[in-house]
């Protein structure tokens, strides 16, 4: 059976997906209703134009509608624990072992969703510059990727395993 990407998707462990999900449980939730009382109570307060209490509690507000809206479209193309495609190729949710040019040591990290942040290991997404040049490679490659400066840098592919492995 062949698995196609879909570089849309978001690879997330189980426990990642259960913690997104019960954040975004309580902010559309109990968070809202908590917004909508600090905006009422600094409602009452007067003159809308120079009540900093207001304007705190509006712009909290944008804030966490904004974080409602990016829980959203992560949970609703969210992979869940699915093992990674084949083993020696660089895909999110693979643990993923490199060398840079001109260095000596290995480095290595989960490409994944930055909301992976719990993860025992350092979590590079694959929308990053690095991600998304090393995604798609097999190990043995070596590929370079534009750095922030504007310089490029080369990178050795020297592992792909499914996270976890």
């Amino acid at each position: 059976m062949t698995q196609t990407r879909d570089d849309n998707a978001t690879w997330l462990t189980q426990e990642a997906y259960d913690r997104l999900k019960t954040e975004l449980d309580h902010l559309s939730g109990r968070g809202r209703i908590e917004i909508a009382e600090k905006i009422e109570a600094a409602r009452e307060e007067g003159d809308l134009k120079e009540n900093g209490g207001y304007h705190a509690a509006k712009e909290e507000q944008g804030k966490m509608e904004a974080r409602i809206l990016q829980l959203t479209e992560i949970l609703r193309t969210a992979r869940v624990g699915e093992t990674p495609r084949t083993e020696g190729v660089v895909g999110p949710g693979m643990t993923v072992t490199i060398m840079f040019e001109g260095d000596d040591e290995e480095v290595t990290f989960l490409l994944a969703s930055r909301e992976e942040s719990g993860s025992p290991i350092d979590v590079y997404s694959p929308k990053s510059p690095l991600g998304s040049a090393i995604n798609g490679k097999r190990v043995g490659e070596t590929v370079s990727y534009e750095l922030p400066n504007g310089k490029s840098l080369g990178v050795e592919i020297i592992g792909a395993v499914p996270y976890g492995v």
